[in-house]
């Protein structure tokens, strides 16, 4: 009987826990290059890049990480009001854009819906698709999440990314995952700013990180 009733307060301090975590961001791996340090963009401009086709994800979410960005430093931008939405899906019409800003930095979130968790090693971060934001940029573009009604639980994960937009390459990466995030705004808030206080941590953002 003793056993019975441990066993049933601990599946209800575990069902407990989940439930308070469950629309969570929670980071699987991060990555970074060992001249990520030489890479401080505090007082430079760093677009905020949000990778979706859904306006309601993609714009409060560079809104929010706009705004974590400059309170560490740096001049954020969002991307949707550097250019045109339909400039923004390809490449080559975006980088001017990009250029005409003189943006130094890129901070690149890219939601998907995954069944199955997809492993992230370092391997990948060195395939040819990461090694520089505009070989990325397409790639990004081709697979995002569109938040949709569902009545299954939903698991997102998303990959951010840092690029050094002058010299084109990749500094650092995450892959965060949270189950059923219930509201957008909150997700998105959440997310952001779980970002970039571990980028502050790597080294990549000015100021101390949070305690």
């Amino acid at each position: 009987m003793m056993r019975r009733r441990l066993l049933l307060s601990l599946s209800i301090c575990t069902i407990a826990a989940a439930t308070l975590l469950a629309d969570k961001p929670v980071f699987l791996s991060t990555w970074k290059t060992p001249d990520a340090y030489g890479s401080r963009f505090v007082g430079k401009k760093v677009a905020a890049v949000v990778i979706s086709d859904d306006d309601g994800l993609r714009i409060p979410g560079e809104e929010a990480l706009v705004n974590e960005l400059t309170a560490r430093g740096m001049v954020g931008v969002a991307s949707y009001r550097i250019a045109p939405k339909e400039e923004l899906r390809d490449a080559a019409r975006a980088k001017p854009w990009f250029e005409r800003q003189q943006i130094e930095g890129v901070v690149a979130l890219r939601p998907v819906v995954a069944d199955v968790v997809k492993t992230y090693t370092p391997a990948m971060w060195r395939s040819s698709y990461y090694q520089s934001y505009w070989g990325y940029y397409n790639y990004g573009w081709g697979a995002t999440y569109t938040s949709a009604s569902t009545s299954r639980t939903t698991v997102v994960v998303v990959e951010s990314l840092v690029f050094n937009v002058q010299k084109d390459v990749l500094l650092w990466g995450a892959v965060t995952q949270t189950n059923d995030p219930k509201n957008l705004q909150s997700f998105m808030s959440d997310l952001v700013k779980e970002t970039v206080e571990v980028m502050q941590e790597q080294g990549l953002a000015g100021g101390q990180p949070k305690k």
